[in-house]
């Protein structure tokens, strides 16, 4: 059995302030980065915060990925675990691109069984 799955860790600066405050949006966004990435949603929690913020989760077939905003300060933290043929970093430019990101860190993390590799790399995201 292999349980391989990447766990991409995402960290997005200097965002538009207006979309992260946006639910609908959010939502939107998460789902085409999703599909970006080669994933199949089958459902999701978007829940926004007053003042300001929003939370969501999306459920895809392996997996999910989630986010998390803070407009005040410009700032998503998107956290993208795949299984399968995904490829979550595709997600990750998605996203940048979309919320106009000026500083993306990433960490990705191996996970599951597979081989005797490392499991921790920082990957870089092109834009």
């Amino acid at each position: 059995m292999d349980t391989f799955a990447r766990h991409l860790l995402v960290e997005l600066h200097g965002c538009n302030r207006a979309l992260l405050n946006d639910r609908e949006s959010m939502a939107h966004l998460l789902r085409r980065a999703a599909l970006a990435a080669g994933a199949r949603p089958v459902a999701e929690v978007f829940h926004p915060y007053a003042p300001q913020g929003v939370t969501g989760v999306l459920i895809i077939e392996e997996s999910h990925l989630s986010v998390h905003t803070w407009p005040e300060y410009g700032y998503a933290a998107l956290d993208f675990y795949t299984c399968g043929d995904c490829e979550p970093e595709r997600a990750a430019r998605e996203m940048a691109a979309a919320l106009g990101a000026d500083r993306v860190e990433l960490v990705l993390v191996h996970r599951g069984v597979r081989d005797s590799t490392s499991s921790i790399h920082v990957a870089d995201v092109e834009r």
